[in-house]
């Protein structure tokens, strides 16, 4: 299992439409993502910064699976009004690069 990290960037003033259009995720969305291999996606938002962390079976096999996914197209048309960047899924990106993490405790 993987553990990535991304960030993204709101548009300025997209704030409130962002977490709306996050309050349900399309249910194809969710078969597709699970279907690429994702068992959780978790978001956070400080203003128009946006932090993801992504547990996933395989990284690049989940985004190679739903570059053309029709509930994925639709989910990123949405996301390209709502994003400064956009992500048409055609890179080969790996997420932040972790720098540290404070390991479980060896027990007690």
């Amino acid at each position: 299992m993987q553990r990535i990290a991304l960030h993204t960037k709101l548009k300025p003033g997209k704030e409130a439409e962002y977490e709306q259009v996050h309050a349900v995720i399309p249910v194809d969305l969710d078969a597709a993502l699970r279907a690429a291999g994702v068992q959780s996606w978790r978001i956070w938002r400080d203003g128009q910064d946006l932090f993801h962390v992504v547990e996933v079976e395989d990284y690049q096999a989940m985004r190679h699976a739903l570059r053309d996914h029709p509930a994925n197209v639709a989910w990123q048309a949405t996301m390209s009004e709502l994003l400064a960047v956009e992500d048409d899924y055609s890179g080969t990106d790996t997420g932040l690069t972790q720098v540290w993490e404070l390991p479980g405790s060896g027990g007690a």
